[in-house]
């Protein structure tokens, strides 16, 4: 989407009705309140206990494994075999 500043005020942001028609509709909001709505739709899950030490140490070996190049980058799950 493309936002133009009219140039005779500063204060104005000027999107063409084709724009917002081919785009369904557009929201404005303050960044704040984006980012608490972005943070409402992706769950938080806190695990305790046994759950919590057992994904601590599979996230720790990932990473040695990713520090030593074990890692590779595929573009699709067939690359796997």
């Amino acid at each position: 989407m493309k936002l133009m500043a009219n140039r005779v005020n500063k204060n104005l942001i000027t999107i063409s009705r084709g724009e917002i028609e081919n785009k369904g509709g557009i929201v404005i909001l303050p960044l704040r309140e984006y980012q608490k709505l972005w943070e409402r739709a992706v769950p938080t899950y806190y695990f305790k206990g046994k759950e919590a030490e057992k994904l601590d140490k599979l996230v720790e070996e990932g990473l040695k494994e990713y520090r030593k190049g074990k890692c590779k980058t595929i573009k699709s799950l067939a690359d796997l075999e």
